[in-house]
């Protein structure tokens, strides 16, 4: 599991080490854990969501709000392009086995039965609210780097392959399930694989729904490493040491890929409007089909659960 750090002084509060005059508490948050390496400028933010490891609204509004923060720390006085306090920035989880599961099925159900397009919409547009200025990072000489222990699926495969650079362990999979219950990913999927692949292979990958290795996906071109189980939180510093030697033109060339190939904001709306559409067309039997895979989820954070009550070194295995 990654190290967290200072231990919280009190629930739900997240302790950050002090440097530069960084605020030692960011939060409190209640569904995430952040650390900062001062040594590497690097900020690690975890996923602890409450229940089912997915997105929902609130862990995507706490999301917000940590960019956010970091906006204000990185834009603050006395910094510039050579001093910015935070220069990398590496999204993970505390999940064992589980990077992230995607949406929130049983919110989409809900919403779907009910017709409700500006709840969906709403929802869509706080997931690309979160992904947009990761993608971009932050429009500043930053790296945003992914740490993929485990599965990530539907809207984690999305949020892992916004960031520069993915990382992931040996074990970890990856798939875009939507297609099962006669939907497409709305948050960013395509936008991400077609910057990357040719049009059929990313079309292909949406459609078939398919689980992918992670060494498919560095295949693909869509994982940047793949190291062995439990060595993933050592890859990600590795490699911002090795990256930090020529970091001025590793800045440079994201920059060039976002002038000559943008992913626009734009575009990520107009697409999520789109999935609404498509959304809003979904069959009762569809519906079925969502429902299904949230009591698989249900099923499946139980069984983790039991085990961390049973034997929670287990449970732990193999996380960095």
């Amino acid at each position: 599991m990654l190290d967290s750090g200072p231990q919280p002084t009190s629930p739900g509060e997240t302790i950050v080490k002090q440097p530069y005059g960084l605020p030692r508490v960011w939060g409190p948050y209640d569904q995430l854990v952040v650390r900062f390496d001062p040594e590497q400028h690097a900020l690690w933010y975890s996923l602890r969501p409450r229940g089912r490891p997915c997105f929902n609204l609130d862990l995507l509004d706490e999301l917000r709000r940590f960019q956010h923060r970091v906006e204000q720390v990185n834009l603050g006085p006395g910094t510039d392009g050579e001093s910015l306090p935070i220069r990398y920035m590496i999204l993970a989880s505390t999940v064992p086995g589980v990077f992230n599961l995607g949406g929130d099925l049983q919110l989409f159900a809900g919403m779907i039965r009910n017709q409700d397009r500006e709840g969906l919409f709403r929802y869509a547009k706080a997931c690309i609210d979160v992904l947009y200025p990761n993608c971009i990072s932050f429009e500043l000489p930053m790296t945003t780097i992914t740490l993929v222990q485990g599965d990530a699926l539907g809207g984690g495969f999305e949020a892992a392959i916004s960031s520069n650079v993915v990382i992931a362990e040996e074990s970890a999979k990856f798939g875009l399930p939507e297609v099962l219950f006669n939907l497409i990913p709305g948050m960013g999927a395509y936008s991400f694989l077609i910057r990357r692949l040719s049009p059929d292979i990313a079309e292909r990958i949406i459609m078939s729904g398919e689980l992918m290795t992670a060494r498919r996906m560095q295949e693909l071109g869509l994982v940047d490493i793949v190291v062995e189980d439990g060595h993933g939180q050592h890859a990600v510093e590795h490699f911002i040491r090795r990256h930090q030697k020529r970091g001025n033109a590793h800045n440079a060339m994201n920059r060039l890929k976002q002038v000559i190939n943008p992913v626009t904001y734009e575009e990520l709306i107009t697409i999520t409007k789109i999935w609404v559409d498509t959304a809003l067309r979904l069959h009762e039997r569809d519906l079925r089909m969502i429902e299904h895979l949230v009591a698989a989820q249900n099923r499946r954070l139980q069984q983790q659960k039991q085990q961390m009550e049973q034997d929670p070194p287990a449970a732990l295995e193999g996380r960095a």
